[in-house]
């Protein structure tokens, strides 16, 4: 009985083969690693980028893409590239990739939620011989135990007998304009041989750095959660290190230039880790961890240390500022940057905003400056009325908080001049010399 499901899947596949280098794909979900990738395919095959947000879709289809990822002119050279919100615009599609968000709710457990929806709805317009590829970043095991069942219900069809399924995890840097979508190895991965041999054909045709076909979809839903996990854990180690060494006295900036002259030397940061990667994945793998009851305390100790640290560079400021004219209800820190990263508007997870609360708890008020974040996005999503232009001599504090180029090409004079006479400068990213900020990690 297995052995004729197994002939029957084959056959579906074998007759479809050919079908699927020219068939029609779907991309479902256009955030940061959708769109890419939808451009990418777009240039030469015909691709449906599909999202159920209608304002995203409106301004795709008149070149704009908000999350600065792609310019109007990568849009238009994706020749064979629409965008829909209608579910019947793609239902043609033979091949789906589903790149939806999965981030981690309140109690820091995974939100399937969107991967879920996203399940329910290729599994109603799932017809037989078509593939479904994850790209989500979500523990091992949850393509198999959590979204084929759905595809599976909805559909009515028998997974690797009617439908296939494959993984190939997202690797996309937002704000990097070096390392885009094709310059990075791709792994893939797929439910049968057959099928995995199909999947890396296909992302075979956009990578020009190559593809890595990886034994199974857990292992390739593995290798992924443990890239930014591993990450997760060096930084975490830079940011207890530079802890310590502020008890010290010891600059940890030039503790790792020294340290970094050895070959084999990693080159890790202190700093705050946020984002919906690397401040993320660790969760999803230790939620896994703990349903086969293991217990992971490297991995939960690295995500402590990262999470607090918001509230310690809070601290460490309040304390120079008492120390420099002290604190009262009149005032004011200025923060210089929100969203997760350097040159990128994506304010997901951000633990600046850990920053600022900590601040706000002393009874500080704080103007917040990014010039590459979204207003409307800081004030409705996150109740934050980013200013505009900061006042000149006005603020006891100055956080320079994220590495934006633009902060990046100001002077130290230009942007000490936004503080009072006796202001106190904390360049957490370390962007300039030691003796031109009054801290740093």
């Amino acid at each position: 009985m297995v052995l004729t499901i197994l002939l029957h899947g084959l056959e579906i596949i074998m007759q479809n083969k050919i079908k699927y280098k020219e068939s029609k794909l779907a991309i479902i979900g256009l955030g940061y690693v959708g769109l890419p990738l939808a451009v990418e395919f777009g240039k030469n095959r015909s691709t449906v980028g599909y999202d159920i947000n209608t304002k995203r879709i409106k301004e795709l289809k008149s070149g704009i893409d908000k999350t600065s990822e792609i310019l109007p002119n990568e849009l238009l050279s994706a020749k064979k590239l629409s965008f829909s919100s209608d579910l019947k615009e793609i239902e043609s599609a033979k091949i789906f990739i589903i790149t939806v968000p999965t981030p981690i709710d309140k109690n820091k457990n995974p939100d399937l939620g969107p991967l879920e929806s996203a399940s329910r709805s290729v599994g109603k317009i799932l017809k037989k011989g078509d593939i479904v590829i994850y790209e989500s970043t979500v523990y091992p095991g949850a393509t198999e135990e959590v979204c084929i069942p759905i595809l599976e219900d909805i559909s009515g069809l028998k997974f690797n007998t009617d439908f296939f399924c494959g993984y190939s995890p997202e690797r996309i840097n937002p704000g990097d304009k070096n390392r885009r979508l094709s310059s990075i190895i791709k792994i893939t991965s797929g439910s049968s041989m057959e099928v995995a041999d199909i999947i890396d054909d296909l992302y075979s045709e956009i990578i020009s750095a190559g593809t890595y076909k990886a034994q199974s979809i857990k292992v390739a839903e593995a290798a992924k959660v443990i890239e930014n996990t591993q990450r997760d854990l060096n930084i975490a180690l830079m940011n207890e290190l530079a802890m310590l060494f502020n008890r010290l006295e010891i600059d940890t900036q030039e503790v790792l230039k020294a340290a970094g002259t050895k070959w084999n030397f990693l080159q890790f940061e202190p700093g705050l880790v946020g984002g919906h990667c690397i401040g993320v994945d660790p969760y999803y793998l230790t939620h896994k961890a703990s349903s086969v009851g293991f217990h992971s305390d490297v991995i939960l100790a690295g995500r402590k240390t990262n999470d607090g640290m918001g509230s310690y560079i809070a601290n460490e400021f309040i304390k120079r500022i008492i120390e420099v004219s002290g604190i009262n209800s009149e005032s004011k820190v200025l923060v210089m940057g929100l969203t997760f990263k350097e040159n990128c508007p994506d304010l997901r997870n951000s633990k600046v905003f850990d920053v600022i609360k900590s601040l706000e708890n002393f009874g500080i008020t704080v103007d917040v400056y990014d010039p590459q974040a979204d207003p409307l996005i800081a004030n409705e999503g996150y109740g934050i009325k980013l200013i505009n232009n900061p006042k000149k001599g006005f603020y006891d504090g100055l956080i320079l908080a994220v590495a934006h180029e633009c902060f990046k090409n100001m002077t130290v004079d230009s942007i000490r001049s936004y503080g009072k006479k006796n202001h106190v400068f904390y360049d957490i990213k370390s962007i300039f010399k030691k003796d031109d900020s009054d801290l740093r990690l």
